[in-house]
């Protein structure tokens, strides 16, 4: 196993709060709608700016969007706290060997903002975003475009996400799906589509990939 990509928004970090909170300040200043969570998880696939450009009625897309990041900058501090134990796994990982991506529905502007408000800037060798593919998970585009550039087989990496879509992109990718459970917000309650290894923690995950590294 030489590399391990990530889902962003309920894998790596507890975004999906400021998510929420960004959609529902957007299309109840351009629709006058109030959305519930469950809605605005049900819009998920495209970055931000698809959803947004997909589903408000109001045709001031670009207003509507610069308003999004400005909420998502805004509120980020506040809504997304520092995960220490997340933080040091992926420490750990790289000072292992691991190469580390991330393959996300994010925009890549979002996604720059949270690494930056979290300190995640500089770990990743690998990053794609909803703004990088023709076709968002389920479609195993963007962990195929993270394999290519890591210059690695899928036999040699395994994908973690929150949700339904991550673990089917990855089976498409034939890469290794590892479903999570371990933030305090995630996508998917139950998976209809069974990932290869479930963890409900951080600490459970670290001790199977020993158990890997024993086996290879």
């Amino acid at each position: 196993m030489k590399a391990i990509i990530f889902d962003f928004d309920g894998t790596l970090a507890d975004t999906l709060p400021i998510c929420f909170y960004s959609f529902q300040a957007v299309f109840k200043a351009f629709d006058n709608k109030e959305l519930t969570t469950d809605e605005i998880k049900a819009m998920f696939g495209p970055s931000e700016t698809g959803i947004i450009r997909e589903n408000l009625v109001d045709p001031n897309h670009e207003q509507a969007i610069e308003l999004y990041y400005e909420k998502y900058r805004e509120k980020h501090r506040e809504l997304v706290l520092d995960n220490e134990e997340m933080n040091h796994l992926l420490q750990q990982l790289k000072h292992e060997g691991y190469k580390l991506g991330i393959v996300t529905g994010k925009a890549r502007r979002s996604l720059l903002l949270s690494l930056e408000c979290l300190q995640m800037n500089d770990l990743f060798d690998v990053i794609i975003t909803g703004d990088d593919v023709d076709i968002p998970k389920p479609y195993p585009e963007g962990v195929n475009k993270a394999l290519d550039q890591l210059k690695i087989k899928n036999s040699e990496a395994m994908f973690l996400g929150d949700s339904e879509a991550d673990i089917l992109a990855g089976k498409q990718a034939n890469v290794q799906t590892i479903g999570v459970q371990w933030l305090p917000n995630y996508q998917t309650p139950a998976f209809e589509i069974q990932p290869d290894q479930m963890f409900h923690s951080v600490e459970a995950f670290k001790q199977y990939l020993q158990t890997v590294d024993r086996k290879n």
